[in-house]
């Protein structure tokens, strides 16, 4: 089944017991370009989390969304350092008894000494939290692909028709074509029979002459090769994704033997069908672009 380059994937979970919370967007990009936004403090993680996803994603301007589901003061512990404040509660309880004052100290008093309280992070294991976001991170992906699946089967339908249509104006070339070249013959013989009206008319002159003209106007080697071009891009629909570098170079072919029915074509129900046939091959190049 093949892919589009734009999607959406979203999935929650817990990793080294921090709830977490991840997003995969995608839009077209002509290589893998991964945008990753980790929450502070756990920049570590990038590089695990951009080898997964290049395992799994081919092409696409990927953006990574991480977020904890808590706040900061729930990943902060408070410290308190005991032995620094029994000694200022020691110091200032002498210097009571020295001053024959009242110490009067609260423990909200000691905590506002220097270094009593400190705040510390939640120390967090660097391979086990980058291990507990595997799951985390197939489980998003999983939805993304699923939902590029459903966008890639909508293009792979519309490509399909895209193509029915060209065989069709194809077939309509190949049917113009000798009528074209049997109008040629008749404005030759017509032309010939006026100059040569008196000596008589070449039979062998027009002969050759046509057969120059429908020699230098054939186009029966670029419709069978479009045929053929045609043919690998339905068999390379039916493959899955990644196919979009690979259609990418048949749609130039598709072009190179368009632009020479164009170039040798000298009927204007064939050039009016050359053109249908170009804009139909653009609109499949544009559709291309969004496949993966």
């Amino acid at each position: 089944m093949i892919r589009s380059m734009t999607g959406f994937g979203a999935a929650k979970g817990t990793a080294s017991g921090l709830a977490l919370s991840v997003e995969l967007r995608s839009v077209n990009n002509r290589y893998l370009d991964l945008g990753i936004k980790l929450p502070r403090g756990f920049l570590f993680a990038e590089s695990f989390v951009k080898s997964f996803l290049q395992e799994r994603i081919g092409r696409g301007k990927v953006d990574v969304f991480f977020t904890l589901d808590l706040d900061e003061g729930d990943r902060t512990r408070i410290r308190v350092n005991e032995k620094l404040a029994q000694a200022y509660f020691d110091a200032v309880d002498g210097i009571g008894g020295l001053l024959e004052l009242p110490a009067g100290l609260s423990a909200l008093d000691i905590a506002r000494f220097p270094d009593v309280l400190t705040a510390e992070k939640l120390e967090v294991n660097q391979e086990q939290f980058c291990e507990g976001l595997r799951p985390l991170l197939e489980a998003a992906v999983s939805d993304f692909n699923c939902m590029r699946e459903r966008e890639g089967e909508k293009i792979r339908e519309d490509l399909l028709k895209k193509a029915d249509r060209m065989e069709e104006l194809l077939a309509s070339i190949e049917e113009q074509a000798p009528q074209t070249l049997a109008a040629y013959r008749r404005r030759l013989r017509d032309k010939m029979d006026e100059v040569l009206s008196e000596t008589g008319i070449l039979e062998d002159r027009i002969v050759a002459e046509a057969a120059l003209y429908a020699d230098r106007i054939a186009t029966d080697e670029e419709t069978v090769r479009l045929h053929s071009h045609l043919s690998q891009f339905r068999r390379m629909l039916q493959e899955g994704s990644p196919i979009g570098r690979k259609l990418d170079f048949l749609i130039q072919e598709f072009n190179r033997e368009a632009n020479t029915i164009g170039s040798k074509c000298q009927d204007s129900e064939i050039a009016y069908l050359v053109v249908d046939l170009k804009s139909e091959i653009e609109k499949v190049r544009e559709q291309v672009q969004n496949i993966e």
